[in-house]
């Protein structure tokens, strides 16, 4: 007997966001490629075969059995009128009892900056957090120069909350990261720290 695959598929005026399928290889790829320099500043060094077949095949599985077992929900995020994928966003690191959070994660391709489809996917993936997965809390964190990306954290509803020295390696070296949080029933007022 086979175990039937958890479909996700949340879906906003303009975007459709869902799992990675092996079918996604090409328009994946060619979008990274050709978003590499846009992209590069704010990653960690991309592995050798980063946009090989290979590695995409370990993305898809990895996607599927991160969401059936409940420790991340990544989705590609398309454009609904044609498909074309804009980007990816991946809520993980999800941690239950008394915590009840995930981080959240993403990217978009250099085309599609700016036109406001990030902050309608991150919307939707906190909503779905909240209510679909009953967290209580949406942590996520970028570099201090990335205006773009503060930016469109603060009008998805994130707060700032401070600073974590060293927190991730990006582009090859250790980098502070400023934190935001969203939170289920956040009672905090607006602040301009930061």
């Amino acid at each position: 007997m086979f175990a039937r695959k958890r479909q996700l598929r949340l879906e906003t005026e303009r975007l459709t966001l869902r799992l990675p399928r092996h079918a996604d290889f090409r328009p994946w790829t060619a979008l990274r490629d050709t978003s590499r320099d846009f992209l590069t500043p704010w990653e960690p060094t991309w592995a050798a075969d980063h946009l090989t077949r290979k590695s995409f095949t370990g993305r898809v599985y990895w996607a599927q059995r991160a969401l059936t077992q409940g420790s991340a929900v990544p989705l590609f995020i398309f454009h609904r009128p044609d498909e074309t994928l804009l980007g990816a966003i991946t809520l993980d690191n999800i941690r239950r009892g008394p915590a009840q959070s995930a981080t959240l994660g993403y990217w978009i391709g250099q085309p599609h900056a700016r036109q406001g489809y990030m902050r309608e996917a991150i919307e939707a993936v906190v909503h779905y957090a909240f209510r679909g997965l009953d967290l209580s809390r949406v942590e996520a964190a970028c570099l201090p120069e990335n205006a773009a990306s503060r930016g469109v954290l603060e009008k998805a509803g994130f707060k700032y909350e401070g600073v974590a020295q060293s927190y991730l390696q990006i582009n090859g070296r250790w980098r502070n990261h400023v934190l935001y949080a969203h939170l289920r029933h956040d009672r905090r007022g607006r602040t301009d720290v930061g």
